[in-house]
């Protein structure tokens, strides 16, 4: 039965719920503020991460806790002024991720990022999306021995328990699989099961492009002004108002601003991130993570797209790239760093939940209405996950898997 629903939202998470849906049949409008794909889904680092079967934890080392308090390192960044309307929503961050809880967490997250690869397979082959992929994988280096050495030994528990391919790589290996590197670290993890998108917002644009191809609908609108009515759901878009008889907000970071003014108090916060690319002569093959250093490079159309840690702060506050002039030094330690691509740097926002899963499914006191946000650092890699997984709960289908650790009625009461 066809039905007619709104999608809010117009990054990867939006667009694939869009395309899951119009693919399934229903008569589908996709309403964002501006062009989709341009923000959080363009700033990242392009990769598809099959490998990310554990969500980022708070560190439960208080000497880990201190550094950061102490701004040291450059992998965490914080607002002062932020932390005071943070702290309890951080909190309950750090109490998810005690050791017991976080292990519930893993097998949940780690249950939608094995279907992260299948899922974008399917829609880069309809979107003619091929000439975008690399299927090489990533790098996560080190400076320093022990650290290296440490993190070697976790991945390969990790790989050997979730059936990853990673390959350790000392000096002498990392130099041989990337020669476009100074020799300035003790080696790294190649991660060889994830893919890489060489622009992540033109990924987006293919499958947008895909779904107007297949009968979907885009409009420019403000999200915003989602209201009940009495045949579903209602939105001003620049065309007039639109109404459906189902609603999915998609919004990431803006989630907020529609689900508290309808009673929903979710323990969601952002974190901040900056990327800007360079000219860079010669250009590394594979994405490395510099871990001790917080940041990322990683070869994009553009350049080398040179990306940071995360920014603790208001979601609208100014931008302060401080991170990101550190990483220019860091990076000009590893390769060749020329000049700057764009004026100014690109900032965004992560949207992340203290349970460190997605919000996904049915609304709790609300009909038809349906949520599809909180995947932190991870919506470019779930997007056509998640988006198949509340395709089917809208169909009144046995989900492809256990959608109760991602539902919203875990946060009431």
């Amino acid at each position: 039965m066809t039905k007619d629903i709104l999608v809010l939202g117009a990054g990867m998470v939006g667009v694939c719920t869009a395309l899951a849906l119009r693919q399934r049949g229903h008569a589908v409008v996709l309403v964002d503020r501006q062009a989709p794909g341009k923000e959080t889904s363009y700033g990242n680092a392009g990769i598809i991460q099959r490998e990310a079967v554990q969500p980022y934890a708070f560190p439960r080392e208080w000497m880990a806790v201190l550094r950061v308090i102490t701004r040291q390192g450059n992998d965490v960044h914080y607002h002062p002024g932020a932390l005071a309307s943070l702290l309890p929503t951080l909190a309950r961050y750090w109490r998810e991720s005690a050791p017991t809880r976080y292990a519930g967490t893993v097998t949940a997250y780690s249950a939608l990022i094995r279907h992260c690869l299948t899922e974008h397979d399917r829609l880069i082959t309809l979107a003619g999306a091929q000439d975008l992929v690399s299927k090489s994988g990533w790098l996560q280096a080190y400076r320093r021995n022990l650290p290296f050495e440490q993190a070697a030994r976790a991945a390969t528990t990790v790989a050997q328990e979730h059936g990853l391919d990673c390959r350790i790589l000392d000096r002498a290996g990392l130099a041989a699989t990337e020669p476009a590197l100074h020799d300035a670290l003790a080696g790294a993890i190649h991660w060889r099961d994830p893919w890489t998108i060489a622009d992540p917002g033109e990924l987006v644009n293919r499958y947008v492009t895909l779904f107007e191809s297949e009968g979907g609908i885009i409009r420019r609108g403000d999200a915003t002004t989602l209201k009940q009515a009495s045949t579903g759901w209602t939105v001003t878009t620049d065309d007039g108002p639109l109404t459906a008889a189902h609603a999915v907000i998609a919004l990431g970071p803006w989630a907020p601003a529609l689900t508290k003014p309808l009673g929903y108090r979710f323990p969601l916060f952002v974190k901040r991130g900056y990327h800007r690319h360079y000219a860079v002569e010669p250009m590394p093959k594979l994405p490395l993570l510099d871990v001790e250093n917080g940041l990322m490079l990683a070869p994009m159309k553009r350049g080398l797209r040179l990306t940071t840690g995360a920014e603790f702060a208001h979601h609208d506050a100014a931008p302060t790239p401080v991170q990101l002039v550190r990483a220019e030094r860091y990076a000009s330690e590893l390769v060749q760093l020329g000049e700057p691509v764009e004026p100014t740097p690109w900032l965004g926002a992560r949207p992340c939940v203290a349970d460190m899963k997605p919000i996904v499914g049915r609304a709790p006191h609300h009909r038809d209405l349906w949520f599809n946000f909180g995947h932190a650092h991870q919506g470019f890699t779930l997007g056509p996950a998640t988006a198949r997984l509340v395709a089917e709960l809208i169909d009144g289908e046995t989900p492809y898997i256990d959608p109760l650790p991602y539902d919203p009625i875990r946060f009431e009461g």
